[in-house]
């Protein structure tokens, strides 16, 4: 007799049974790390549209300069490798150019493809390496657009189509019947757009943009505190529909100390980290409310979790704005502050990675309160749902079925010990209080996660004179 069996199985007739498994097992998910988000206002660039960046990318050939686009460059500072960006906003105007044709007519427009009150200024002229003419658009003495056009009868008609080929930037639309040469023209300046506004409904909008995204941490451009609070049921959302980011906000620093740090404490949430004060760079240039906090957010975005973002250097700071005394510095830790202080070496550095909970739930205990733990917990449960879910729906809900599950589970639980990440005799089993039923199944994942040493304690034991034997 032959045949397949289950584990466990035992058969009736004597024969040669077999069954298979995969002994490579199941692709591992990796982890997911310096990914960064950010909600900005620009004078340039698509509204309530997620952009994404790399370090390479120049922010201000997307979203201009002069607002808090800087947010994208203190986060990349602070350590990422890649981001996802929203400018927020609503109205506004695209800054506008009537170009003019040889023979005086009017023979079109230019057009910003966004709105906002970026300057800029254009040129026609005849090319002098080529027999077209050119139209360039400057932003002061820079070039940020070149177009190459067709000379002749019919060079508004040329000018509109090498345009809408070359960029999104900018369009042109002729005049009606507008034919002929343009006339040369000398950096004339666009009528200048208009920013859009922003309110909180605003900011709403740019969460739901950004909620597909997988991230690390999210930063804000505003020390406002009703948008921060729409940051946190916005994370309470993304948290429930299997996303783990953390944010980092900031303080506003025209409020009273005390009152920062009641602020801090009223959010009470493993997913907030709140910089509490500001530094200052050699060139005497005060970072505070969200661009500190943009700093600090890269740094804890992009620092593994088997790292600790204690006593973190800040990177070309050089000062504090405001020293806090030591009872100042201990009252703000116990309220889940992010506190910058300086090290022996006068270096600015972060004096504890903490999160704003203060009093845990019945469901969490006191390694929530530290942002590594917080990190290596969210990886976990981020790796363990991308390595899961390729089985789902591929396997029985019987006995190989769920050891497969668990087989994954366990592998990568040792992975993540291997990493440093988790102590090791971490394990994942079923759960024999619910039993599987139908197309369900029920499992425990029991592990310790590692953190960092961070309070040293040593007792030293003198004596005046060593004991002498008689």
């Amino acid at each position: 007799m032959a045949g397949t069996f289950t584990v466990g199985e035992r058969k009736t007739r004597p024969g040669v049974y077999h069954r298979y498994e995969n002994a490579g097992g199941i692709r591992l998910a990796g982890a997911i790390n310096g990914i960064g988000a950010g909600v900005i206002r620009a004078n340039w660039g698509p509204l309530n549209k997620v952009i994404e960046f790399e370090p390479s990318t120049k922010v201000s050939t997307i979203y201009g300069s002069g607002n808090t686009e800087d947010l994208i460059t203190e986060m990349f500072t602070g350590g990422l490798t890649s981001g996802f960006f929203v400018r927020v906003g609503s109205g506004g105007t695209a800054p506008t150019l009537v170009l003019q044709l040889e023979n005086g007519g009017e023979a079109g427009t230019i057009t910003g493809a966004y709105v906002g009150d970026r300057a800029f200024t254009a040129s026609i002229r005849d090319s002098i390496i080529t027999d077209q003419r050119e139209c360039i658009i400057y932003e002061g003495t820079t070039e940020f657009l070149k177009v190459s056009f067709d000379p002749g009868e019919n060079e508004p008609a040329a000018l509109k189509a090498a345009m809408a080929k070359a960029t999104k930037d900018f369009s042109f639309l002729p005049a009606e019947n507008a034919t002929g040469a343009l006339a040369e023209t000398v950096q004339a300046e666009f009528v200048p757009g208009t920013n859009p506004t922003t309110t909180n409904a605003d900011y709403s909008n740019a969460f739901d943009a950004l909620e597909p995204c997988v991230y690390n941490v999210i930063c804000l451009d505003t020390d406002s505190i009703s948008v921060q609070m729409l940051l946190d049921a916005y994370l309470d959302r993304v948290y429930e529909a299997g996303n783990y980011p953390m944010c980092t906000i900031a303080a506003d620093s025209s409020k009273e100390l005390e009152d920062r740090m009641t602020i801090a404490k009223s959010f009470n949430d493993p997913k907030i980290t709140y910089v509490l004060n500001s530094a200052v760079d050699a060139a005497g240039r005060k970072y505070e409310g969200y661009q500190i906090a943009a700093r600090i957010g890269g740094i804890i975005a992009s620092t593994p979790a088997n790292q600790s973002v204690t006593h973190e250097v800040v990177t070309n700071m050089i000062d504090l704005d405001k020293p806090l005394t030591n009872t100042e510095i201990i009252r703000a830790l116990k309220s889940g502050c992010i506190v910058l202080t300086k090290n022996n070496d006068g270096q600015v550095w972060i004096e504890q990675g903490i999160n704003t909970l203060i009093t845990p739930n019945a469901e969490q205990d006191e390694g929530w309160k530290k942002i590594r733990r917080v990190k290596t917990r969210f990886e976990l449960m981020q790796r363990m749902d991308n390595t899961l879910e390729k089985i789902i729906g591929k396997a029985n809900n019987d006995p190989d079925g769920r050891a497969t599950v668990i087989a994954a589970g366990n592998k990568l639980i040792k992975l993540m010990f291997r990493e440093g990440k988790l102590l090791d005799g971490g394990y994942m089993m079923e759960d024999p209080s619910n039993p599987p039923e139908g197309d369900s199944a029920w499992f425990i994942i029991a592990v310790d996660d590692v953190d960092s040493i961070e309070f040293v304690y040593l007792l030293y034991r003198y004596r005046f004179a060593p004991e002498t034997s008689e």
